[in-house]
């Protein structure tokens, strides 16, 4: 029988007696299994201290979990080495801070060769398989030269850039085209398919009709999916959730004052510097609010090991202390800074607590953050969604204020804008970006998906006849 397999760099094995997770990656992986017998594959999260690594099996609800272990030495080069600090930055429009080399290069790919070989051993002809992330894209090309024929689709959670930047990537010419081995690449926005269109138009001299391209005698697809959350259940948790004690000792802790949140992790594409530098612009050129508003940024830490990132958390939390201590009073703090996770659950009640939501990100793919908040709002009361043009999510939720993240001017005058929006106009704002969301969610993100991978090509007679890749 076909089943599907869903592959992704960490899969997360449920523990028993453990309470669901809301978030990320495994509420897709739900959302596409949940009227499909299947599979989800990937690393365990877990490196290998012995010489044979481990595959596990767990099966929990219906899906049957794979996992594998890395060694050492392909965690370092495959993931605190080449997604990390090559592909990440690039694909995040930030070139400069691309460290590669061709020892990282070659831990990808042989991490991406070995996750192949194991899947071989389980996939059947007829199956389905849907990978996920930039940590992924020579899988396809892997299984091909291991002569699987089936329908494999891809997709980008995170941004695109053009062509200009991705030919920046030393060796773009082997890893890039390398996704034309799939049969449907998905993309979170048109600009992102554009781009990546682009690159094959200009570096491969392939051509598209309607995003359709021939490579050699297989037919490839570039599509937008958009992903959504479980919009409907997340406000119906945030409902109960502002009843939690620990929420409701945060919000009687802000003395009445309105609150401000910001959650994303502690990562240089999240804009958090430029963002508490408009927050510090607002307080300077709106003085009527001080004293009357705090900010909660939660920013947990990341990806430690890299040097960047340490720079960051310290060059972001003197800042916050900086702002904290030019405007703050004995009986009350500007900005609270906290740097560990919180639940969904918790940040759900948090989320419908906050008056404004601050969402600006340099560049991001989607930034499901905005949405969560969107989600949790009290329809009678919403607050209001600040929100970078940058974040894939802009172009969903225009009716939130959209920003340039780093023009401080213009972010702080959304602040006070958000602040002192009326309720009708509230209401209106919250009502039409619900209203998109509903409608996008998470199951239909992922049922549009999979029905666009189980579509058969049009046939090939039917296009264009155009080069394959390096002809």
């Amino acid at each position: 029988m076909a089943q599907l397999i869903i592959v992704s760099n960490r899969v997360a094995i449920p523990e028993k007696n453990a309470k669901p997770r809301a978030g990320g990656l495994e509420v897709a992986v739900k959302a596409a299994l949940k009227h499909k017998s299947g599979i989800w594959f990937g690393w365990s999260g877990k490196v290998a201290t012995r010489t044979k690594i481990a595959t596990q099996r767990v099966i929990h609800d219906g899906i049957t979990y794979i996992t594998l272990d890395l060694s050492k030495e392909d965690h370092q080069e495959y993931y605190n080495g080449f997604t990390n600090r090559v592909l990440w930055p690039i694909l995040h429009y930030r070139v400069d801070l691309a460290e590669f080399s061709r020892r990282d290069l070659s831990g990808y790919l042989r991490v991406n060769d070995h996750f192949a070989r194991e899947l071989h051993e389980v996939l059947g002809p007829d199956d389905l398989v849907w990978v996920h992330d930039y940590h992924l894209m020579p899988l396809a090309k892997a299984l091909r030269e291991l002569g699987h024929k089936n329908r494999i689709g891809f997709f980008l959670h995170i941004p695109c850039p053009p062509p200009e930047m991705l030919t920046a990537l030393p060796n773009h010419e082997r890893l890039i085209p390398s996704l034309c081995e799939y049969d449907l690449v998905g993309f979170q926005t048109g600009d992102d398919a554009f781009n990546f269109s682009r690159y094959l138009t200009r570096e491969c001299g392939l051509h598209s009709r309607d995003f359709n391209f021939v490579v050699a005698d297989r037919t490839i697809r570039i599509d937008v999916f958009p992903v959504g959350i479980d919009t409907a259940a997340f406000g119906q948790l945030a409902q109960r959730s502002v009843r939690l004690p620990f929420v409701k000792r945060v919000i009687k802790s802000l003395n009445g004052r309105a609150l401000i949140i910001g959650v994303d992790r502690l990562d240089y594409s999240k804009g958090i510097p430029q963002r508490l530098s408009a927050f510090e612009l607002f307080l300077q050129t709106q003085p009527d609010w001080r004293g009357k508003v705090t900010y909660l940024q939660i920013a947990p830490k990341s990806r430690t090991e890299i040097p960047e990132y340490a720079d960051m958390e310290q060059e972001i939390g003197s800042a916050a202390g900086r702002i904290n201590g030019a405007y703050g009073e004995a009986d009350w703090t500007p900005i609270r800074y906290i740097n560990r996770a919180y639940s969904h659950t918790t940040l759900a009640g948090l989320y419908r607590a906050a008056r404004v939501g601050l969402v600006t990100p340099l560049r991001d793919g989607m930034n499901l953050v905005a949405k969560e908040y969107v989600a949790s709002q009290n329809p009678d009361d919403p607050g209001v969604l600040v929100l970078s043009r940058f974040a894939g999510a802009a172009h969903e939720c225009k009716a939130a204020l959209l920003v340039n993240p780093y023009d401080p001017d213009s972010v702080a005058a959304a602040i006070g804008q958000a602040l002192s929006m009326p309720l009708a106009q509230r209401r209106e704002r919250h009502d039409a970006l619900f209203r998109v969301l509903s409608h996008n969610d998470i199951q239909h993100w992922a049922d549009r998906f999979l029905a666009a991978l189980e579509r058969e090509p049009r046939a090939l007679s039917q296009l264009e006849q155009m080069p394959s890749v390096g002809s």
